[in-house]
C-alpha cells in the first residue's frame, strides 16, 4: 500500500519547523541548496510530506473532524465528548476552539516539508524526475492551501523554504483570491510535469488525472465552469491510460482489504495498520465514527448522524446501506440502532471493514477524489455552461448505473436522470446525488459552501440538523487566537468572531 516509511518523516519532521513554533521551538532549519544532492533525496521529502498529512494532527482526526462536523449529515453522537468538537458542529466555535489551533499549525508544518521538497528538487541538475518531483510537491502544497483558503479566507501565504524564521513572526496575511491563483498555478504546474501512472498505482502519490481532478474541483469552487468542465473532461477522456474507472460494487471502495491500487481512487491518503509512529499513519477519525461497544472493533460515537439523515434517505439506494450501520453485534447479539448507547445508525465507511481489530490504527485508504466525483464535476459544472445536455445527464446515470448494482444483483433504484429536466432542477439534482454518493467523504460542508445553502439546509423546514444560530459568518472559521497573538499582522480577524 505504501512505499514510503515512517522514518523518513520522522527525519523530516526533526528538520522542518511549524511557523507556529519558531519562537518557542524553533527545531531547526533546513536550507534545500545544502541538504538535497540527488532525486533521492527529494523523493524522501516528498514522501514526508504525504505522510504529514496522514497525520492524527490532520487527516487522521483533527482536520477531517473539522469538515465532517460542519457539514449537514453529520450530528454529534456522544455529548460527552471535548467541546471543541461540539462548538464546531454547532457554529458555536471561537477562536480558542483547540481543534483548529491544532490541524492549523500542521498545515503549516506539511506546507513547510512540500516547499523544501520543491526547492530541493529545482536545485536539482535538470533532467531525470527533476520537473515530477517539483511537481508533486507542488500538487501537495497546493492541496494544503486549498483546505486552508476554503477554512479560514485571507491566509499567509509561504511560498518557499523559510531560512529566517524572524519573516515568518511578522508575516501578513494574503487576500484568498491570490491563494486561490497561487494554487492553480501550482496545479498547472503539475498537470504538466506528473507522471500517468506511479508503479503499482499508488493513490497517495499524485498523478497527472489527481492534479486535473483536483484543478476541476478548484474551479468548481470558484465558479468558473468552462474550466472545472474541461480539467474534468480530460480526466474522463483519458480514463483507460489514467487506469480509473467505477468500482463494480459501491461497497468495496470501503473495504481496506480492497483498496490497494483500486481503480476509482484518483488520490488518496493512505493508513497502514500497525505502523503508526504518533501522530502520524494514526488513523482516529475511524474511531469517530463507530459506536461504542462493539463486538468487531469499538469506536467512541462521536460523529453520528441524525436519524433525519437515515430516515429521509431512501431505503431502495443501495448506497445508504453501505454508509450506514442499523444493526450490529453487541455482545453476540445482532441489536437494531435502537439499542445502540447513541441510539441512531452510524456511519459504517471508515468503521466496518477499517482492517484492524482496533478501530484507531487502521489499514483505510481516504478517497479525497474518486472517479464518481469526476463525472458528477463535469455535470455540474456543463449544466451551468449549457444546461442539462445529455452529456451532462449521462455523467450522472453513469453514477447512478453503479449504484443499482446491489451486490452483484441489478435493481432499479436510482432511475437513470430523464431528459427535459431543468437547469434548476438538475442542478438541485447533482448536490443530492453528491450528498448520497459521496456521503461522509469531507464534501458536504464544501458544497453547502460553494453554494451558499446554509440558510436552507440548516434553518429551512426539512433541514437534517437545524441549526438556527447558522449567519453568512460561519462560511468562515476564525483565525486561530495564539497565531493572532503571536502575529498581530494577521489581524483583523473573521467577521462574527
Amino acid at each position: 500500500m505504501k512505499s514510503y516509511k515512517i522514518f523518513t518523516l520522522i527525519i523530516l519532521t526533526l528538520l522542518i519547523f511549524s511557523c507556529t513554533d519558531l519562537e518557542e521551538n524553533p527545531v531547526g532549519l533546513l536550507a534545500p541548496e545544502g541538504f538535497f544532492k540527488t532525486e533521492n533525496d527529494v523523493q524522501l521529502a516528498v514522501n514526508g510530506t504525504i505522510g504529514q498529512i496522514a497525520s492524527s494532527y490532520f487527516w487522521g482526526r483533527e482536520y477531517t473532524l473539522t469538515v465532517m462536523l460542519m457539514g449537514d449529515m453529520v450530528d454529534i453522537g456522544n455529548r460527552g465528548t471535548v467541546t471543541a468538537r461540539i462548538q464546531l458542529n454547532d457554529f458555536g466555535c471561537d477562536a480558542s476552539n483547540s481543534v483548529l489551533t491544532t490541524w492549523w499549525p500542521a498545515a503549516y508544518s506539511i506546507i513547510g516539508t512540500a516547499n523544501a521538497a520543491i526547492e530541493g528538487g529545482e536545485s536539482l541538475e535538470d533532467g531525470g524526475n527533476k520537473n515530477a518531483l517539483i511537481a508533486e510537491g507542488k500538487f501537495l502544497r497546493a492541496f494544503i492551501y486549498y483546505q486552508l483558503v476554503r477554512c479560514f479566507g485571507d491566509i499567509p501565504y509561504i511560498g518557499e523554504a523559510v531560512s529566517d524564521p524572524e519573516s515568518v513572526k511578522t508575516m501578513s496575511k494574503t487576500s484568498a483570491a491570490d491563494v486561490y491563483s497561487y494554487i492553480i498555478e501550482d496545479l498547472e504546474y503539475a498537470k504538466e510535469f506528473l507522471p500517468v501512472k506511479h508503479p503499482s498505482n499508488i493513490w497517495s502519490r499524485a498523478s497527472k488525472g489527481s492534479a486535473y481532478t483536483m484543478l476541476a474541483d478548484v474551479q468548481l469552487t470558484l465558479g468558473n465552469y468552462q474550466e472545472a468542465y474541461d480539467n474534468a473532461k480530460w480526466v474522463i477522456d483519458n480514463k483507460t491510460n489514467l487506469g480509473y474507472d467505477l468500482e463494480s460494487d459501491y461497497q468495496n471502495l470501503f473495504v481496506a482489504s480492497l483498496q490497494e491500487g483500486m481503480s476509482e481512487h484518483v488520490f488518496a491518503i493512505e493508513f497502514k495498520e500497525s505502523q503508526a509512529s504518533w501522530p502520524y499513519n494514526s488513523d482516529y477519525f475511524a474511531a469517530f465514527t463507530g459506536p461504542s461497544g462493539a463486538d468487531e472493533v469499538a469506536g467512541w460515537d462521536v460523529c453520528v448522524p441524525s436519524l433525519e439523515v437515515y430516515t429521509t434517505w431512501d431505503v431502495r439506494d443501495y448506497r445508504r446501506k453501505v454508509a450506514l450501520a442499523d444493526s450490529i453485534y453487541f455482545g453476540g447479539e445482532y441489536l437494531p440502532y435502537t439499542k445502540f448507547s447513541v441510539a441512531r445508525p452510524h456511519i459504517a465507511k471508515y468503521w466496518r471493514n477499517c482492517g484492524s481489530t482496533s478501530v484507531s490504527d487502521t489499514d483505510n485508504n481516504y478517497a479525497v477524489y474518486r472517479y464518481a466525483e469526476v463525472l458528477l464535476i463535469a455535470a455540474e459544472a456543463l449544466n451551468e455552461i449549457s444546461g442539462p445536455t445529455s452529456e451532462a445527464l449521462g455523467y450522472v446515470n453513469q453514477v447512478r448505473e453503479r449504484a443499482r448494482n446491489w451486490a452483484g444483483t441489478a435493481t432499479d433504484f436510482p432511475a437513470n436522470v430523464s431528459s427535459g429536466i431543468s437547469k434548476d432542477d438538475f442542478r438541485d439534482l447533482v448536490l443530492e446525488e453528491r450528498r448520497f454518493e459521496l456521503s461522509f467523504e469531507f464534501k458536504r460542508w464544501w458544497d453547502i459552501k460553494r453554494r451558499q445553502m446554509g440558510d436552507e439546509v440548516f434553518k429551512g423546514s426539512e433541514s437534517l440538523e437545524p441549526h438556527d444560530n447558522f449567519n453568512v459568518n460561519k462560511y468562515l472559521l476564525p483565525l486561530p487566537q495564539d497565531e493572532l497573538d503571536r502575529n498581530p499582522n494577521l489581524l483583523p480577524q473573521n467577521p462574527g468572531y
